[in-house]
């Protein structure tokens, strides 16, 4: 008979509250490291690899394209092997995912389909793991350091990548460093895999039980504009400072400090909401940065770019956040947190995978980057009605 120090599944109802002390503390911190690494040091690197403006938008497109087609995974793995065996399996397949990126250009594509897809079941389970792990004291500051964690190691990420690409002439081995936290990932991971499965006693059902609640859609819809948003910066945010008239030795490091700016939002978003029940406070403040971010870009002068790529950041990085305290409050049970999360992401980044390709094709039409940022401004005043319902009140069991 196992017990539970030997992976046992076990009823959810017997099992919560589940603790790690320091060393879940450094696990958690490892994986949150692995959450955009891959994807904040492709955009630089695109005018090295020669890849035309079709070619870059597939390149930008496939990431939050494979989140959301493989996010239901983590929901899955959830349900079969536990979170923490999850995010083992997962961390696997993104090691071997930025392996074969790093070798070609077929690799580049392939490799990217495989990490984007492990990072979708990473991205699912990460915040499962917090309300099991870490309720409920430290909801708001574990998610909060996921979201900092996400938005400092992408910034870093992207401030050496250029540097990087000059000392060695590879993008491959540019591409290469996210290797290095993956490792950390996969040697951190199995101090956790003896810790039990907590199965809800009525089984594991799928999210579609999830698509009759306004609650559900509201959360889904707030995420989904976010990532919208966050994918597309990501995507051409230098390309943008460049058309401005930002000096191009200096986009990487007004790029980098966006990236601060999400590391900052990422960690007062979630601190903040994590400290209260009611969370449409927190999401118009969400909102409120992106809104004068992306407006100071668009009507602004050039010099003061800096300034309004820091506001814009933390605006996204905030955005990347408060939807993992949403799933962890608006749902009844962890089950039902995992259920969420895989219908938010799902089609939350099926929705952002989008927004770079309809970013560019605006651009086009237009002939400037006028058009594809006042369509994000209304994106973002769309959003912004979705407050009421994603930021307070509980889904049903």
């Amino acid at each position: 008979m196992q017990t539970p120090g030997d992976g046992a599944v076990v009823p959810e109802t017997r099992a919560t509250g589940v603790r790690g002390g320091p060393l879940l503390v450094i696990v958690f911190v490892v994986v949150c490291l692995n959450l955009r690494v891959a994807f904040s040091g492709v955009g630089p690197l695109i005018p090295a690899m020669g890849l035309d403006r079709v070619t870059a938008t597939l390149l930008t497109t496939i990431p939050p394209l494979c989140m959301g087609l493989f996010a239901p995974l983590g929901a899955w793995a959830r349900g079969r092997i536990g979170e923490e065996r999850g995010l083992f399996v997962a961390m696997i397949a993104l090691t071997a995912g930025l392996l074969i990126r790093s070798t070609n250009p077929v690799g580049l594509f392939a490799g990217t389909v495989v990490a984007s897809g492990a990072i979708a079941v990473l991205n699912v389970l990460t915040p499962v793991l917090v309300r099991k792990r870490f309720a409920p004291h430290r909801i708001g500051v574990m998610m909060g350091l996921y979201a900092t964690l996400m938005g400092a190691s992408a910034a870093l990420t992207a401030e050496v990548t250029v540097p990087l690409y000059r000392a060695t002439g590879s993008w491959q081995l540019t591409l290469g460093i996210a290797i290095l936290p993956a490792v950390l990932g996969l040697a951190a991971l199995p101090t956790q895999l003896r810790v039990p499965h907590l199965q809800r006693p009525t089984g594991t059902a799928a999210w579609g039980g999830l698509l009759r609640q306004p609650t559900a859609w509201a959360v889904t819809g707030f995420f989904s504009i976010q990532t919208l948003l966050f994918y597309t910066m990501v995507a051409w945010l230098p390309a943008i400072l460049v058309a401005a008239g930002t000096d191009a030795s200096a986009v990487g490091t007004v790029f980098a400090l966006c990236f601060i700016g999400v590391a900052i939002g990422g960690f007062l978003g979630p601190a903040w909401a994590g400290r209260r029940d009611d969370h449409r406070s927190p999401i118009l403040a969400t909102i409120a940065f992106c809104l004068a971010g992306i407006g100071g870009l668009l009507i602004a002068p050039a010099s003061t770019a800096a300034a309004w790529s820091i506001l814009l950041g933390i605006g996204l990085g905030a955005g990347q956040g408060l939807p993992g305290i949403l799933y962890v409050h608006r749902s009844a049970d962890h089950h039902q947190t995992a259920q969420l999360s895989g219908m938010a992401q799902t089609i939350g980044y099926l929705i952002a995978a989008a927004g770079p390709s309809l970013t560019s094709a605006l651009h086009s039409a237009g002939g400037s980057w006028t058009t594809p940022l006042i369509a994000m401004l209304m994106l973002s005043l769309i959003n912004a009605t979705l407050t009421s319902q994603a930021g307070r009140g509980t889904l049903p069991t």
